[in-house]
């Protein structure tokens, strides 16, 4: 299925030629960039079908992706693609179309290994066998162009669902993004900084308001002391938001203290404590969390407490949950916000 849903797509893919709106995804930047390609250095496609409308063959992928890479290096656009047109035609081993069209032309598979090395070639990330909007979002990163990868990341999350656009296109270029930076020293750190702050603007423009809360119902989002990785907490607050299960979110870092504070304050059904690292993960605050008790005598109440994270790994407690993705997660709040 492709981003817009347009059959033509699908179309284009089996006879080879992308649309504008395909190889924007595939390369991570907007239409109105590439359209501004074509007009202002004569960066067109070899085919035009109807009059205007575009259609980019293996060769004109080929020679942007190389536009991308000289640009990305902070060369000004005139001179990369004054470089590109000076350059022989690019050589093409891999055709713009996907796997499943490429096996039902005859042509032959290409190998995982292969794939994977210009895929890193190509974005400078190691993104191996996911989803080809990663590929997009990681160029984008890469560039710090913000409008195409807000464009790129609600595409995401609007064709493929919330949850599964974290878990395969998101995260996934989280992850690589990280190792990329954990490769190079001090290298990538804006990259990954900026990669952040859009996708945690993607969530909230994606999230519909928060629910009114209601008694035993509301769940309270936290990191732990000393944690400050929130965007998964944000991913797994806009997933309840888009089931109308009411959120109390607190973000990074929160003190023991205001954390017991706010459980106290807001009752909650189920209270989520986020950890990246061993070194924040607590198991004694977990305990204490879960043997909170409020409500009158005979019916008093309390919260089923799940710890998030990796953290918390082989540091589980009686009476505690550990949910392993966001899809388990969003499972266990739903099983007890709606008895």
């Amino acid at each position: 299925m492709s981003l817009t849903g347009d059959d033509r797509g699908e179309d284009s893919r089996r006879v080879g030629r992308l649309t504008t709106g395909e190889l924007a995804r595939r390369l991570g930047v907007a239409p109105t960039t590439i359209r501004s390609w074509d007009s202002r250095y004569g960066l067109g496609p070899s085919v035009r079908t109807g009059g205007r409308h575009r259609r980019w063959t293996a060769v004109d992928v080929a020679r942007l992706e190389r536009m991308c890479a000289l640009t990305a290096t902070g060369l000004p656009p005139a001179e990369a693609a004054r470089l590109v047109l000076g350059e022989a035609s690019p050589a093409v081993t891999e055709p713009p179309a996907e796997p499943s069209a490429a096996a039902a032309a005859g042509a032959a598979p290409v190998p995982r290994t292969a794939a994977r090395q210009r895929s890193r070639a190509r974005t400078g990330f190691q993104l191996g066998d996911v989803r080809q909007e990663c590929r997009g979002v990681a160029r984008a990163a890469l560039r710090l162009d913000a409008a195409a990868l807000d464009e790129l990341l609600g595409a995401a999350i609007e064709e493929h669902g919330l949850i599964a656009a974290w878990t395969e296109v998101i995260m996934p270029t989280l992850q690589a993004v990280g190792r990329k930076w954990e490769s190079s020293g001090e290298r990538y750190v804006e990259v990954e900084h900026f990669l952040s702050w859009h996708i945690s603007g993607a969530l909230r423009r994606h999230a519909p308001p928060v629910a009114a809360g209601r008694p035993g119902a509301v769940t309270v989002l936290a990191c732990v002391p000393a944690e400050n990785h929130t965007l998964p907490l944000e991913v797994l607050a806009a997933a309840l938001a888009e089931r109308s299960l009411p959120v109390r979110m607190f973000g990074g870092a929160l003190p023991v203290e205001s954390l017991v504070e706010a459980v106290r304050r807001t009752g909650p059904v189920a209270v989520g404590l986020w950890s990246q690292s061993r070194t924040t993960a607590s198991r004694p605050l977990a305990q204490h969390v879960a043997s909170m008790e409020w409500g009158v005598r005979g019916a008093r109440r309390k919260p089923v407490v799940l710890l998030l994270g990796p953290g918390w790994a082989g540091r589980t407690a009686p009476g505690v949950q550990h949910p392993l993705s966001l899809a388990q997660a969003v499972m266990a709040v739903e099983s007890v916000a709606l008895r």
